[in-house]
């Protein structure tokens, strides 16, 4: 009689995605957005310039353009006004939608008393005078106007969003009316909305009325633009902006790199130049005409611009942030090793520069120097203790290095710092590798079942396949290995599932796994021994001999003890 075969052991995981932090040259991009808007206040005729979207020039890899959530300040409650008496005059009037009626004297003056008290604050008092007026002459916009904004200083959008509209159907001509409704859209998340009111606004204010006020809904149009990433409308609305702030710095660089953006970089040089005359320091202006110069395939001109900029620059911090640009283009040409002496001279120029030791540590990782790595992560870390996403690389160095219980630690100190979704997964699921790796499987089940609902991947639900074997939930290893190999249909995780078939008694499945690995690979020994205890499974036991011998003559060790 026979020794019955060995029970199916789980195919050996690696984990090299894992190290998979940045490492290697990484493709040059120009710029990543940012649509922080700073401000858009309630716009009236008086209302004074906010600062709108600005592009951020900043050096991450193969980054796709984001826009940011945009943060609105309180409402500015002036007084509602007219447009200027010299104002130029209306080429074409829309008509009203109704027929407006001037307000009497006694009413002029009850509006005066009702914008007083909007001025000083008593919101609750001006919005009952203006609701009396606009009941005594509803077919004026004035009251009506000044009703929206006291509704939008009391928290009350819908109520203001009628008034406006009201407003907006008895002055057709007036900017004041779009440009509110769109700050309300931007505050709802109603991104499209707010784009078309800011557009009819600027259309309606264009050489109507002050520059500050034309200025204003610029930004604010700008800003949209931003969001929607249409960066040619967004470089025709800075144009228009930059005639009205001439010698303004930021809505030059900001147009420099809408144009690099659309795709018209070297329009842009030009101008960026006359602002690196005007300001030396500006790093991040000489930044972008290098970047120009790289997607031009003039990467030594990029470099030369950085060198000549680096030799001028007066500061360590402004020397740094030249120096780690130049490390990432030397790593987009290949050239890490000069890339890593880069990013060391960048943090040796700003001791504080956090991004150049993190750098420095990726670019040692694409060279295989992994203790050079770890302690520039490690020195990274001294600076921000609580980075979660520097500590979730360095958790993944940790465990590609077998320092299994310190990648545990690392990961878990990073989920406690508050990481994002993305950087949340990644911890969950090296942590989750620790813990199986220290036999804590009921621990390790749960880090990797949250990273994977987090994020899924093939690599997370085979180790969770892998967790759930060791608990032995043979259905749930099943489940997560075959949802492994929809991701991706790699080697280990058809090998595990085979092994998992096995383990629930499902022989047929297992065997027809198990034939699509053996015609893969001819060569594995493993898989045409799980194939011999799928067909014994069936009490197919020649078939399950002539497997074992095959795998016998491949080395298969517990398929010669099979054989026995």
């Amino acid at each position: 009689m026979h020794p019955s075969p060995s029970f199916p052991q789980l195919t050996r995981v690696l984990i090299a995605a894992t190290l998979v932090v940045g490492t290697g040259a990484r493709a040059q991009t120009l710029t990543d957005t940012s649509a922080a808007m700073s401000g858009q206040n309630i716009l009236n005729s008086t209302g004074a310039p906010n600062s709108a979207a600005v592009l951020q020039h900043v050096r991450q890899a193969a980054n796709s353009v984001k826009a940011a959530e945009a943060a609105n300040t309180p409402v500015d409650n002036g007084l509602p006004t007219k447009p200027p008496a010299d104002a130029a005059p209306v080429a074409t009037v829309a008509k009203p939608a109704v027929e407006v009626t001037p307000l009497t004297t006694a009413e002029q003056a009850a509006l005066l008393v009702a914008q007083n008290n909007l001025k000083a604050g008593r919101y609750p008092l001006a919005r009952s005078q203006f609701e009396a007026l606009v009941a005594q002459h509803y077919n004026n916009p004035e009251p009506h106007f000044g009703l929206a904004l006291a509704l939008l200083a009391q928290k009350d959008d819908k109520g203001a969003v009628f008034e406006l509209t009201q407003f907006q159907a008895m002055a057709p001509d007036r900017y004041e009316g779009p440009y509110n409704l769109g700050v309300i859209a931007t505050r709802a998340g109603r991104y499209a909305d707010a784009l078309k009111f800011y557009t009819d606004a600027a259309a309606l204010a264009k050489d109507k009325t002050s520059p500050v006020i034309q200025a204003q809904i610029l930004d604010a149009l700008a800003g949209e633009q931003t969001r929607k990433a249409d960066f040619a409308g967004l470089s025709a609305t800075l144009s228009d902006l930059n005639v009205l702030r001439p010698g303004d710095a930021s809505v030059q660089f900001r147009l420099a790199q809408a144009q690099t953006l659309s795709g018209n970089g070297t329009q842009a040089l030009p101008g960026l130049y006359a602002l690196i005359q005007k300001q030396p320091e500006r790093a991040d202006a000489v930044n972008l005409v290098a970047d120009i110069y790289v997607t031009q395939g003039l990467a030594d001109r990029a470099l030369r611009e950085l060198d000549a900029a680096i030799s001028r620059a007066k500061t360590g911090k402004a020397r740094s942030a030249l120096l780690l640009h130049k490390a990432d283009i030397l790593a987009g040409q290949g050239d890490t090793r000069a890339a890593v002496f880069s990013a060391q001279a960048a943090h040796v120029q700003d001791p504080s520069n956090v991004d150049a030791y993190s750098r420095e540590a990726d670019l040692r990782l694409s060279r295989n120097d992994r203790s050079g790595a770890l302690e520039a992560y490690q020195n990274a870390l001294k600076l921000t203790p609580k980075n979660a996403r520097i500590r979730t690389n360095l958790a993944a160095l940790r465990l590609a290095m077998g320092q299994t219980a310190q990648a545990g630690q690392d990961a878990e100190l990073a989920l406690k710092s508050s990481p994002d979704k993305p950087t949340q997964a990644r911890a969950q699921f090296l942590q989750g590798v620790a813990l199986y790796r220290g036999g804590q499987y009921a621990q390790a089940k749960t880090l990797l079942n949250a990273s994977a609902l987090n994020a899924p991947s093939a690599e997370t639900t085979l180790w969770l396949g892998l967790a759930n074997y060791a608990l032995k939930d043979y259905p749930s290893a099943v489940a997560a290995l075959s949802e492994s190999i929809k991701l991706k249909p790699s080697v280990p995780a058809r090998q595990n599932l085979a092994s998992a078939l096995l383990a629930a008694g499902r022989y047929p499945e297992a065997e027809a796994v198990l034939k699509g690995l053996v015609t893969d690979n001819a060569k594995s020994g493993e898989a045409w021994y799980l194939l011999g205890l799928a067909q014994r499974g069936q009490m197919r036991a020649e078939d399950a001999r002539a497997s074992w011998k095959t795998a016998a003559n491949l080395g298969d060790v517990r398929a010669k003890e099979a054989l026995k």
